[in-house]
């Protein structure tokens, strides 16, 4: 061959195959719509493989000499480049697997290397047993396949339900397998694979590894032949074989034989059951539309040559090996001849159709129905197959039905026969051994057949037909249909049948008859039937005087035999002393007569059992009173076998509760177990001894098992507290020691005949402890001795049962070594995998539950594999795991042994992998044991899961970190995860967990857990989760899941999940799945990871249709590609965002279950209980233990006493289970409601993490917006709806918020961007207009009104307006969160900061009324306009929100309120907050707060909370000062008289200069209490101020309320004024009130105070004026003087690097002060001088700086200068100096920093660098280039900014120290006429009392008295020098620098002009 032969990895013998068997599977079972045509493609590739069926590649020369040379040449792998070499030992094991299976040479090398490949999934195999199995499951899939695709062909019985198409397409493939000879190829498979040869070839190869592995390839093996047999069952049930086929099955059939018990084998029965089908005609009477198809198709019918042939091959005499199946065979063709010869036109097959007689004959002869029953229906798989049932049920009623005559021979027979034995009775003779007794054996099957009910089915109904109309709608015939309708011949014929049989019944067959009829019983309905037919059988004949007359078969007939037996029996009681009684023979029930009552027993039991309305009536019945005989046999001897039989029937009686109670009392009275000991009696009586002496020397023990079996029913139905009072201590405990100290205790040491009863014994007692204890609740009661009295002494009380249970459970005790060397050997068994005998299983299982319930751990290894066990182990592991310290206990014990750590590792991880063999068992068709199966291994993966969870919260090393496969020895975080096999990594959980969720996630449908199994996708999910979330395991397992799994990506491309029926679990899902999402975005983001963020991030944002991701390659054009940009995709192709279809799939709305109607309980009291039984569950939801509820129920309606009580207890029980309803329901409505919870919470971390943490460049700035607004928008909507939950508002609430912060912030980045690059305000008008005007496509400088229109943005205001009114008076939290989304939303509208560039003022003023309305304040019109629509209902909610409740809320209303103020133009809200009192309150609240702010100025505060609602609250009333007619209002409502009430003012802390520095290196988080006080004060400062400048019109009002909040606070503001702290608070506070004072003590003000003042107060109020202005006027020196260089300096030392705008502040705040002071000194001039002669004079005329400062002034200490000495005009002329010195350094920098900022870009790092860190301070580093430009222009503005602010501020103090110069000089020099200096003290008294009071507050007013000549002249002298050419060259440059664009006029020129006059004039 040219081309060399490469080896498929997958090994062509296995891969392939399981492929095909997936794929049938999903088809098939799974449904899915597009497996079907993957189906026909596979189907068409392997059909070779169909048609040669298990054929192997022949073994070849030339592959033997290519693997031979493998070693140096290598082989070439499929899929793979270049050739991979072989080790020489993989060789030798290839030569062997091919000797061994006889393949091709190539196909053992590739199963060698798939078994390789494989090996982390079989722990503990090489890979030559791997490759063993893999051969075999080759095999497996193949024939289940083939299984499978004929099961699902259209035929005659059944029908899948699949689509026509794919029913056509495997109907016509499996034709063409028939075709080419599938039925032969079967047959000689099944022949030919024996399970011992192939052992035999493997253990010659050493290919048998340990007893696991054998097990498996047997088992393998097994199935294959299995299914190969089931496949041509299906066929036959489907549509019948061909001649040839059918004799091919004839032939086979004639070789079988029985296994070892005398069964047939499951093969065998297969093909048995295929052949009964083939001759199946049953179909025709069904009239379906399809019969005549199928009648086509039947060869039975259409071929005569079929008939011919199969006839004459079973009459053929020649016996088969087995002859009863020939038998079987021929009652089969007989009955279809039968069949076939009712049809019409069938004349022409009359000559076969007459032979059926005699062909049924022969099979009658060869005891067909003896060989049914024995090897047929006991075989053990003939129940697993419904259709084995249904054709033997047909194949009994057809020969009653059809062969009549047949039937009444055997009859006559049996009646001859019976005559006969009772002849040879008479005479002594035995009874002849011919005798046939085939009547017996018809029926025996019968009552086998229908024994057990595995599917529900009922088919025995067939037999009953009701005489009348049933009252019961309920109970119907199997016809059903209407009440009267005639039932069908055949039911008829079938019912006559049993009556028939009954009658006249010969004893022979009283027996079996009565068998049968246990069988017929069998069934709620058929139960029923049966128990009337007895009924009505003794009635017929009640004329009979003696009652034992009648039917033998009735009831009335049963009990009166019963009591007669009694009272014979009872005569015969020996005394008590006489003790051999037991050895007496029992002269009165011979065999005989035993047998018949133990089948009437029976048969009583299972009608009763399963008929409550017969249980009631025989019970109640007054003539026959069963339990009452019952037990008065018991105390008889009889037997202990009948005797079992009569403890049974009375269980089955307990079942009642009602009979339950007095069955309690009976048995207690009737001492079957002694519990009371008489002295006077020496011998104990009762059931001990029996088992002693009589049961333990037979060996045999029924009657200790049935009287288990009664204590375990009757502990159920009702539990007897004071069983026993008043001849013993009350309660259960003698029977509870019996238990376990006979039964118990001894049962392993007692003999046993039959093996399997030990476990019997066992299992029946612990039942009845299992019981015990699920039911016992430990109360603190029971540890205490409690005393009952007994015939007049003291007794201690017994203990309730399950509290001694417990007590020696949980002590060393011989109860618990037996328990715990039970559960060893049952590991021991288990590990040999070899079957044994008895209920071991169960028993194991009992013993599992009670130490579940004890919560106690088994420390005993081994891996269990049996899957009851498995569950219970779990269970309990989970339940002990909660203890941190048994976690390390058990991970020791677990590790310590290298293989056994390996074996359970292996063992957890098979139960996570087992998806059962039986992978598409469809459980609504499966047996009862299936379904049992499939929801234990569901369990016990659901256990493991909760195992994980539960440990998982615990400290390593636990017991998940061992399963999960994370290092135990060293850190967990160093671990590193790899693939199984990867390493010698093993197979962990971790890998079962993920392939769990992978499973589906390649196909569209998604995982395949979350749908079909979705409790158990939701625990994996979870596990992941915390795994990802824990600090310890999240690196690794995050490495793990994103490098070899990619699987994020891969579950979240099939969000949302969609699953009605499970809407819990797949919330849950889709919760734990966002949360990890969230993790991982969070991390990636962190490292810096961008590819896989941004995969994710497309995945979850992109509204585009994205392609299957399908490798690296498609991820690159991805990245780059824009979501909306050029690509000019049809915009209908878009899709919904996934994130927005996750929140789609949460429904908000939620049913609330009807309230209770109730009848007899009261509602109350129910409500009560309900309550007392919630508990947390393990998600820590409220829920009611419902479990708990129905016991307490129960109980309560058992107390119930008298006959009404059992009259209304249906009516009761109906009750309850109503009220149970209700419970589920509400427990499902609060897990729907948490889980609605759960996933929106996730949701909404998810989109956080989207918004917050990821790299905002990742996602365009204009798409954010669009995501926001549209998240937005759906959020809303979703809440909004009248349905939505009021539960899920507060975390809607929270997402809202976040959202809307982050539009808020995307629009005003884009602004800010904007208002940067733009040259001015202008340019950014334009380009804003544009936006509007054009269309957004073509303009590429986009503003926020085009990524999100206004009308968007509208939309957005009015639903959280909505949302906000939605609230009502509740949930103030969740308005919280609405008001901060509001604030952020207002923001939007606010313009940005701009820096002042002092260019705005070149516009005139027309300009700037014409000027276009910008964009910020239509937005901002449009805004309130909608806000004032939502009228007064939403200003009340805001209003009280603000007023009232929580701080944060208040803080928030407050602040909500002052933004819509501020910008509400037509005063809507302001007028409303007056009008409706909201501002009043507000107002008067402050007093309450003084009260609480005083208590925050302690240096220990309590917390700050109060502090923050004041600012809030001042913060707001300074706003709405800011409005005239809001400053009217306050007056009005006394705001200022309130402040000047509040005595927190004058609580000023004492400022210490020293400790200033050292505070300052410690910042804190509560400020120090100086800072706290200024955080009081500084907003009622500042409100004043406000007041004082906007109230225009009353300003007088307000200015004298000011002047007296300054008055009651004096000795606080002489402390400021007087405070020598130069730190930037301290200065803040001077400049405000200075800047108050300055506008408010003015001597005018007096006049208008309100109050009468007598002269007294008056004087003290000038006193205090005139103290303020000495100490105003005394800060010039120390701000405006050479001094303040000395402070400056001394702050500088003082100042870091990131305290430069602390630097800022502090200049800003001294130049705010001298501003001030001098704006004071204006006001007074201008106030008190009417003329220009009269001048209050506030400076000496002297300018030497140094004049005023001799003496004390030298002591720093003094505070300001003393009153005497006034400052000199000195102090003036240095201040304009030096500000007209600063103005020209502050204008440089402003110069300077606004050409930095037009051009940041070309800046050099370091200083970018620099900018940066003033404003934030760490972490520059970390930020990106972008974010660093916007945080140094950020920088930048605050720097233009503040320098414009100083150069108006010394603009206003050049303009105002030059007014007052001219003003002081042209009075010195002008209108002040000199004086001698001696008298200038005198003269200036007299003076002083003349004036006017008003005035006297200024009391240096310094007349022309005071001033000598010389010192005028040396005034003007000075000043000349002093205002040289330099300075009024420095001031002219500034008018025209500054003045000039500020505004039009021109001071400082005129001011110049006038002072040079006055200077030059000479004086005369």
């Amino acid at each position: 061959m040219a081309t060399p032969l490469a080896v498929n990895s997958a090994a062509s013998l296995w891969g392939p195959y399981k492929d095909v068997w997936q794929t049938v599977g999903n088809a098939l079972w799974r449904r899915q719509p597009e497996a079907v045509h993957l189906l026909d493609v596979i189907l068409k590739k392997h059909r070779p493989d169909f048609i040669s069926l298990f054929k192997n590649p022949p073994k070849n020369v030339q592959q033997h000499e290519m693997v031979q040379k493998a070693s140096t040449e290598g082989v070439a792998i499929q899929g793979q480049q270049g050739t991979r070499p072989l080790p020489e030992k993989l060789i030798k094991e290839a030569f062997i697997l091919s000797d061994l299976f006889d393949i091709g040479e190539l196909a053992a090398v590739e199963l060698l290397l798939a078994g390789e490949h494989q090996q982390p999934h079989f722990p503990g195999l090489t890979r030559g047993l791997v490759a063993v199995l893999l051969y075999w499951d080759g095999k497996r899939c193949i024939a289940n396949s083939l299984k499978a695709l004929i099961q699902s062909r259209r035929g005659k019985t059944w029908t899948l339900e699949l689509s026509p198409e794919l029913v056509s397409m495997t109907t016509r493939f499996t034709d063409e397998l028939m075709e080419q000879g599938l039925t032969y190829k079967v047959l000689t498979l099944v022949s030919q694979i024996d399970v011992n040869n192939e052992f035999e070839k493997l253990q010659r190869d050493r290919g048998l590894g340990s007893e696991k592995h054998r097990k498996e390839v047997s088992d393998l093996i097994k199935e294959c032949r299995q299914s190969l047999a089931e496949s041509l069952f299906a066929w036959a049930c489907q549509s019948p074989l061909g001649k040839d086929d059918t004799l091919l099955l004839i032939g086979h059939l004639e070789r079988v034989t029985v296994e070892a018990n005398g069964t047939l084998d499951a093969v065998n029965l297969a093909l048995l059951m295929a052949l009964l089908y083939c001759f199946d005609i049953s179909f025709i009477e069904q009239s379906t539309e399809e019969r005549d198809d199928v009648i086509h198709q039947l060869p039975l019918l259409t071929e005569r040559q079929y008939i011919a042939t199969i006839h004459s091959r079973l009459q053929d005499s020649q016996p088969w090996k087995l002859p009863g199946l020939q038998a079987t065979v021929r009652l089969a063709w007989a009955l279809a001849l039968r069949g076939i010869s009712q049809l019409p036109d069938v004349t022409a097959l009359a000559e076969f159709t007459e032979a059926d007689e005699t062909m049924a004959e022969l099979a009658i002869a060869d005891s067909v129905f003896l060989f049914l029953t024995e090897s047929v229906v006991v075989s053990e798989n003939f129940y697993q197959e419904e259709f084995y049932l249904r054709r033997t049920h047909n194949l009994i009623t057809d020969f009653l039905a059809l062969m009549p005559m047949k039937v009444k021979q055997l009859r006559n027979r049996a009646d001859e026969d019976a005559r006969i034995i009772h002849m040879s009775v008479q005479m002594g003779n035995e009874p002849p051994i011919s005798l046939r007794r085939d009547l017996e054996h018809l029926m025996l099957l019968m009552g086998e057949l229908y024994k057990k009910n595995p599917f529900r089915l009922e088919l025995a109904l067939e037999y009953w037909c009701p005489s009348e109309p049933l009252q019961t709608p309920t109970v119907m015939g199997s016809y059903l249909g209407v009440a009267h309708q005639r039932p069908p011949q055949r039911q008829v014929v079938l019912s006559k049948f049993v009556r028939q049989m009954g009658d006249l019944l010969p004893p022979t067959i009283y027996i079996p008859y009565l068998k049968m009829l246990q069988g017929l019983a069998n069934g709620p309905q058929c139960a029923h039937y049966c128990f009337s037919l007895l009924k009505v059988n003794g009635s017929s004949h009640v004329e009979n005087i003696q009652g034992a007359g009648g039917s033998p078969v009735s009831w009335e007939h049963f009990f009166h035999s019963l009591m007669l037996y009694h009272e014979h029996l009872r005569k015969d009681l020996p005394s008590a002393d006489s003790v051999q009684y037991r050895h007496l023979p029992s002269r009165g029930i011979t065999q005989k007569e035993q047998d018949g009552l133990i089948a009437f027993l029976q048969l009583t039991s299972i009608i009763i059992t399963w008929s409550e309305n017969a249980r009631l009536a025989l019970c109640e019945h007054p003539q026959w009173t069963p339990v009452v005989v019952i037990l008065g046999l018991l105390q008889c001897s009889i037997p202990p076998v009948l005797k079992a039989e009569l403890l049974k029937t009375l269980a089955a009686f307990g079942k009642s509760p009602e009979i339950a109670a007095s069955l309690w009392q009976s048995l207690e009275y009737t001492q079957i177990l002694q519990t009371v000991r008489v002295s006077s009696q020496r011998q104990a009586i009762g059931i001990e001894v029996e088992l002693n002496e009589i049961e333990s020397r037979c060996e045999e023990y029924p009657l200790t098992r049935a009287f288990c079996q009664l204590i375990s029913t009757l502990v159920e139905s009702s539990f007897p507290s004071n069983l026993g009072a008043g001849l013993r201590p009350p309660g259960f405990d003698p029977y509870l020691q019996f238990l376990r100290d006979s039964v118990f205790l001894r049962f392993r040491t007692r003999a046993y005949r039959r093996a399997a009863e030990k476990w019997e014994v066992a299992e029946v007692v612990l039942e009845v402890f299992y019981k015990l204890l699920r039911d016992y609740e430990p109360q603190l009661e029971d540890f205490v001795d409690q005393f009952v009295e007994l015939q007049g002494e003291e007794i201690m009380a017994y203990k309730p049962p399950g509290f001694s249970l417990m007590y020696h459970l949980l002590n060393e005790s011989p109860m618990l070594e037996l328990a715990l060397s039970l559960l060893e050997e049952g590991v021991k068994q288990l590990d040999t995998y070899a079957p044994f005998p008895g209920m071991f299983l169960k028993d194991f299982k009992a013993l599992f539950l009670i130490y579940l319930l004890m919560q106690r751990g088994i420390y005993g290894q081994g891996s269990s594999k049996k899957l009851y066990l498995i569950t219970l182990f779990l269970n309990i592991l989970c339940c002990i795991s909660c203890n941190s310290n048994i976690q390390i206990k058990l991970v020791g014990d677990f590790t310590h042994d290298q293989s056994v750590s390996q074996k359970l590792m292996a063992g957890f991880v098979e139960c996570l992998d087992n998806e059962d063999a039986e992978e598409f068992v469809r459980l609504e068709e499966g047996s009862d044991l299936e379904k049992k199966l499939a929801a234990i291994r569901h369990e016990t993966r659901i256990h493991i899961l909760n195992l994980l969870i539960t440990s998982l919260e615990r400290s390593p090393p636990n017991l998940a970190l061992y399963l999960l496969g994370f290092e135990l020895k060293k850190p967990v975080s160093t671990t590193n995860l790899q693939d199984p096999g990867v390493l010698g990594c093993p197979r962990t959980c971790l890998h079962a967990i993920l392939n769990i969720l992978e499973k589906g996630t390649e196909g569209r449908m998604g995982p395949v857990a979350a749908r079909e199994s979705p409790q158990l996708a939701e625990l994996c999910y979870q596990v992941i989760y915390q795994l990802c979330a824990c600090s310890d395991t999240s690196g690794p397992t995050m490495r793990y899941l994103r490098t070899s799994q990619d699987f994020l990506f891969s579950q979240l491309q099939h969000l949302p999940f969609s699953n009605k029926e499970y809407e819990i679990s797949m919330l849950n899902q889709m919760s734990w799945l966002m949360k990890t999402a969230s993790i991982e975005l969070r991390v990636t983001s962190l490292n810096r990871q961008r590819s896989h963020t941004q995969k994710l991030l497309h995945l979850l944002l992109d509204d585009m249709p994205v392609r299957p991701y399908s490798d690296g390659e498609g991820g690159m054009e991805d990245e780059n590609r824009s979501v909306s940009g050029f690509l000019h995709v049809d915009t209908s192709t878009k899709v919904r965002r996934k994130i927005l279809s996750i929140l789609d799939s949460i429904d908000f709305s939620q049913e609330i279950p009807e309230p209770l109607q109730l009848d007899f309980f009261d509602r109350n009291q129910i409500e009560q209980v309900i309550a007392n039984c919630e508990h947390k569950n393990l998600r820590g939801q409220t829920v009611c233990n419902v479990k708990l509820l129905h016991r307490v129920l129960v109980a309560e309606v058992n107390a119930l006493q008298g006959m009404a009580a059992i009259g209304q207890r249906p009516l009761l029980m109906e009750e309850i289970s109503t009220i149970l309803q209700y419970v589920v329901g509400r427990n499902k409505l609060l897990q729907c409601l948490h889980a609605k919870w759960h996933v929106l919470e996730s949701w909404r971390q998810l989109v956080e993490i989207i918004l917050t943490a990821c790299p905002q460049d990742l996602i365009q700035a204009e798409d954010r917006q669009l995501i926001i607004r549209d998240i937005l928008q759906d959020v809303h909507d979703k809440i909004l709806d009248d349905e939505a939950a009021q539960e899920l508002m507060p975390v809607v609430a929270g997402a809202v918020f976040t959202l809307t912060a982050h539009l808020s912030q995307a629009v005003c980045t884009e602004q800010k961007q904007l208002v940067v690059s733009g040259s001015g305000e202008a340019h950014y008008a334009f380009m804003l207009e544009s936006c509007f005007s054009s269309p957004v496509a073509e303009n590429p400088l986009v503003g926020f009104a085009s990524s999100v229109g206004d009308s968007s943005l509208h939309i957005i205001l009015k639903k959280l307006l909505d949302f906000i009114l939605k609230t009502g008076g509740g949930f103030q939290r969740v308005r919280t969160h609405l008001y901060g989304s509001l604030l952020y939303y207002l923001q939007i509208a606010q313009r940005p900061d701009e820096p002042d560039t002092l260019e705005t003022a070149k516009k005139t003023m027309w300009e700037r009324l014409t000027a276009p309305e910008d964009v910020f304040s239509k937005l901002q019109r449009e805004n309130i306009a909608i806000i004032e629509s939502y009228g007064a209902a939403l200003m009340e909610v805001v209003c009280r929100d603000a007023c009232d409740g929580h701080e944060i809320g208040r803080m928030l209303a407050l602040a909500l309120l002052d933004r819509i103020v501020s910008v509400d133009k037509q005063q809507q809200w302001l007028l409303y907050l007056s009008n409706s009192g909201y501002l009043k309150v507000l107002v008067d609240s402050l007093l309450e707060d003084d009260r609480t702010l005083q208590s925050l100025l302690t240096p220990q505060p309590p917390p700050l909370k109060a502090l923050y609602t004041y600012e809030s609250k001042m913060a707001f009333l300074t706003r709405v000062a800011k409005i005239q007619q809001g400053a009217l209002e306050l007056l009005r409502s006394g705001v200022i008289v309130r402040l000047a009430q509040c005595q927190v003012y004058d609580m000023r802390p004492e400022v210490d200069p020293h400790g200033m520095f050292s505070i300052r290196d410690s910042p804190m988080f509560i400020p120090t209490p100086v800072d706290r006080y200024r955080q009081v004060l500084l907003p009622a400062l500042q409100l004043c101020q406000v007041v004082l400048t906007s109230s225009t019109a009353q300003h007088l009002q307000a200015a004298g309320q000011v002047l007296q909040f300054l008055i009651s606070h004096s000795d606080t503001i002489q402390a400021i004024l007087r405070c020598q702290d130069m730190s930037a608070g301290s200065l803040q506070e001077l400049a405000l009130l200075t800047g108050i004072i300055s506008k408010a003590a003015l001597p005018g003000i007096l006049s208008e105070l309100d109050v009468d003042v007598n002269e007294g107060s008056l004087m003290e109020l000038q006193g205090h004026i005139g103290r303020f202005q000495r100490q105003c006027l005394g800060l010039l020196s120390r701000f405006g003087g050479s001094d303040r260089l000395r402070q400056f300096k001394f702050q500088d030392d003082n100042v870091d690097g990131d305290r430069m705008s602390k630097k800022d502040e502090i200049e800003l705040a001294m130049q705010q002060i001298c501003a001030n002071v001098m704006e004071y000194c204006q006001s007074l001039i201008l106030q008190s001088s009417p003329t220009l002669q009269h001048i209050v004079c506030l400076f000496t005329p002297s300018l030497s700086e140094s004049s005023n400062r001799e003496g004390p002034r030298q002591d720093s200490q003094v505070p300001v200068v003393p009153y005497w000495h006034l400052p000199g005009l000195g102090i003036i002329v240095y201040l304009l100096k030096q500000s007209a010195n600063d103005f020209f350094s502050y204008y440089d920098s402003h110069r300077r920093s606004v050409n930095k900022l037009q051009n940041v870009e070309q800046l050099p790092p370091d200083e970018i660098k620099e900018l940066c860190q003033s404003v934030m301070p760490a972490g520059v580093d970390k930020i990106s280039t972008t974010q660093k430009y916007i945080l140094a222009k950020r920088c930048l503005v605050k720097l233009i900014n503040n320098r414009a602010k100083l150069l108006s501020l010394c603009s206003f103090i050049i303009e105002t120290c030059l007014f007052v110069l001219w003003r002081h000089l042209e009075y010195y020099l002008l209108h002040c006429s000199p004086m001698n200096s001696q008298d200038s003290l005198f003269a200036s008294r007299p003076l002083f009392k003349s004036r006017r009071l008003q005035e006297a507050s200024l009391d240096f007013r310094i007349g022309p008295t005071v001033v000598s000549q010389h010192d005028i002249e040396q005034l003007q002298s000075d000043a000349i020098n002093a205002f040289g050419e330099s300075l009024q060259k420095k001031l002219l440059d500034i008018e025209r620098l500054y003045s000039k664009v500020r505004s039009r006029y021109s001071f400082i020129q005129a001011l110049v002009r006038r002072i040079n006059g006055l200077l030059r004039l000479s004086r005369n």
